[in-house]
């Protein structure tokens, strides 16, 4: 691919080579992230204005904007300095006065001459009785009064940019619009009844009434499409670039698999079962694996991580699994810990708390095979570490990484198989921006015997309440957390709100009985508070943020997440999460200060009536806009124009097939649509996907 196809270099010039667009005003453009032509492009107008003519103001419903023919009467210059320079005017029904203020007397002479003909069109009000317009949009002799769009769009604009700029700007820019070839698939062009591209973009400039600026115009709908289809081509060629690095074929004999599902005292779930016979299929193809498990908090994904551990352990050879932090590797290991045992499988972590002898003989003992399962940190990343035989990356939340990590992490087992976890669901349409790359398991089903959590709200006026039925409810031997909130400002603050909530409540409870875990920490000091809890030796547990109490305590059973309104969504049903692992009926108390805004309001009580995690996702992502959901600066997004992800997922769904489809005929993008695809690819800026092309 040789650089950008010359069609379309005129749409990659200087703004200032466009019509009207000086120095100035390209500065100015800039900051609304419009630096070539190809942007104004895309930068629909949001919104119109109807300038039809009419024969008279009278009978309007005003303040209106109205566009009439009038004959110009009696000037009336304004008696103070700054007062209103007023021309009396009629139309075919009656007279209304045009009002100008700071105005040259000689201009409005010239421009509106006594006894001429004169189109006007501008908002009119009333005002003392009187219809006035002030200030009209547009004055013209009517022999160009076609020169009024009988529906004039409306631009976003950045200071120092004005309408009459913007759609000169973007005139010029239509204009260098060329004819390119078609990269849709014609029997989807045909099915969804759209124009071509070219037609398309002059369409979107020219709406013709309100109707045609909804997303669901066919002009719009084509270019949503056509963003969507350039991102899905790029993570396409990622998958396939993946696809095509040779994998192994790692096939396990089941026996290790048994054992350990006969040790356990339920039954997987069906979910279960299907996410594990799909992750067995491909890990038995020659191709590598790329695929995410998704599930909600308490769906059992780490079961379906181990017995992907154990296929390849079965073939004879190794499997990694990576989190984020420390404290959630450690919680991982003891989570496999018992499964291991039965199983008869070496585990062993490595993060960066391992030095020196210690660090070294682990070292040497993963290079010999002698551990078949590493759990451990990013540490797993650096240069000496060395396997015997990589067969499976079990990479856990991983929305902090884009397709280059994914495409990284390939490289350490040449061949292995890749499997990410996340505990957050994602809906469905940034499941597809996101992980377009990857083949998705969903775990939809809750294992049996995880009882539903009781969620309330509670202002923090009953304090006294919340902390008398905690007394009671650890005389009967349970076990609670305390979540305090975040104090984005200062971890300091954090530090002082949680040490003062773990004062009171060592009081209100007794010495022994409160454990406090914070960020400030030495680590073994943490290790000891959480190691505590975890034996019940404490029954209190105050902690400041998510990952500090994200440990496995079954009979831990009551939440209390103080200053609720604090945290997001997604945080506080991670949080909750927490509770409900064990046999008693668990309780999530929403502690929050009066009065609520909106926001919180809805993201508590959102909470408060649903456990589903994929309703909460979605109702996040109706709040909060995609890219805060997975917070943007590296979600690796991709930032749409035109589409919307939320509003049309079913769009992006399509464009995902189409892409898949298209570089399964035409793996290299050669074919005649397949060149036309590249030329999408060049127009949609999607450098990622053209290296890939080019190195490919």
């Amino acid at each position: 691919m040789s650089g950008r196809p010359e069609a379309l270099f005129p749409l990659f010039a200087e703004l200032e080579t466009l019509p009207g667009v000086g120095p100035k005003s390209a500065q100015h453009l800039a900051q609304i992230g419009i630096s070539k032509p190809r942007d104004l492009l895309f930068t629909l107008p949001y919104s119109g204005v109807d300038r039809a003519m009419r024969a008279s103001v009278r009978g309007a419903v005003l303040p209106d904007v109205i566009t009439v023919q009038v004959t110009v009467g009696a000037h009336k210059a304004p008696r103070t300095k700054g007062g209103a320079y007023r021309i009396t005017v009629e139309d075919a029904e009656t007279a209304f006065q045009l009002v100008f203020f700071h105005a040259r007397g000689d201009y409005l002479q010239k421009l509106l001459p006594v006894g001429a003909q004169r189109i006007v069109s501008g908002k009119v009000e009333m005002f003392d009785g009187i219809a006035q317009m002030v200030h009209p949009d547009h004055v013209l002799p009517p022999e160009e009064a076609a020169d009024i769009p009988a529906f004039e769009p409306v631009y976003p604009l950045t200071a120092g940019v004005t309408q009459k700029q913007m759609v000169k700007a973007v005139a010029g820019a239509l204009q260098r619009v060329p004819d390119l070839p078609e990269w849709i698939d014609p029997q989807q062009v045909a099915r969804a009844g759209w124009p071509d591209w070219a037609s398309a973009i002059r369409a979107a400039h020219s709406p013709q009434a309100p109707e045609d600026l909804a997303a669901s115009a066919k002009a719009r709908e084509r270019l949503a499409y056509d963003e969507f289809m350039a991102h899905q081509v790029t993570l396409a060629l990622a998958r396939s670039r993946l696809r095509k690095s040779k994998g192994r074929q790692t096939k396990g004999s089941g026996a290790l698999q048994a054992r350990v599902l006969a040790s356990l005292p339920y039954q997987p779930t069906g979910a279960q079962r299907r996410a594990i016979e799909e992750i067995a299929t491909d890990m038995a193809a020659p191709v590598r694996m790329n695929r995410l498990l998704q599930g909600d908090v308490g769906a059992g994904k780490t079961l379906v991580a181990f017995m992907a551990l154990l296929i390849a352990v079965e073939a004879g050879g190794q499997g990694v699994m990576m989190a984020p932090t420390e404290i959630l590797a450690r919680q991982h290991l003891e989570g496999l810990r018992p499964l291991a045992e039965e199983a008869g499988v070496v585990l062993e972590i490595l993060t960066g708390r391992d030095k020196g002898a210690e660090r070294r003989a682990k070292l040497a003992a993963l290079a010999r095979g002698d551990i078949h399962m590493l759990v451990g940190t990013h540490a797993v990343f650096q240069k000496d570490v060395e396997f015997h035989d990589l067969r499976l990356a079990v990479v856990d939340e991983q929305h902090r990484f884009g397709v280059r990590q994914r495409l990284e992490l390939g490289k350490k087992g040449a061949m292995a198989d890749v499997l990410v976890m996340t505990a957050t669901p994602i809906p469905r349409s940034l499941a597809l921006a996101q992980y377009g790359d990857m083949d998705v398991s969903v775990l939809d089903e809750k294992p049996p015997g995880r009882k539903p959590i009781k969620t309330a709200m509670v202002s923090t006026a009953r304090m006294d309440e919340v902390i008398n039925h905690l007394r009671r409810a650890i005389a009967e031997g349970r076990q609670a957390y305390w979540v305090c909130p975040l104090v984005e400002e200062s971890e300091v603050m954090d530090l002082t709100a949680a040490e003062e909530r773990f004062k009171i409540l060592r009081a209100a409870l007794g010495e022994g009985r409160v454990g406090l875990v914070h960020g400030q920490m030495p680590p073994a000091e943490k290790d000891a508070a959480m190691a505590d809890f975890v034996a019940g030796r404490t029954s209190v547990l105050v902690a400041t943020t998510v990952i500090e109490v994200g440990v496995n305590v079954p009979n831990a059973s009551i939440m209390v997440i103080e200053r609720a309104e604090y945290f997001g969504l997604a945080q506080l049903h991670q949080l909750r999460g927490r509770v409900g692992r064990g046999s008693a009926e668990s309780t999530c108390l929403l502690l929050y200060q009066a009065p609520l805004n909106e926001g919180a309001q809805r993201r508590l009580s959102t909470l408060r009536d649903t456990e589903d995690g994929f309703r909460i996702s979605e109702v996040d992502l109706e709040m909060r806009g995609a890219g805060d959901l997975i917070g943007t600066a590296q979600s690796g997004l991709p930032r749409f124009r035109v589409a919307d992800m939320e509003r049309q997922a079913a769009l992006m769904e399509v464009a995902q097939s189409d892409a898949r489809a298209l570089l399964a005929m035409d793996p290299t993008l050669d074919s005649p649509r397949g060149r036309a695809a590249r030329v999408l690819l060049w127009l949609m800026e999607q450098d990622q996907a053209i290296r890939l092309i080019s190195v490919g």
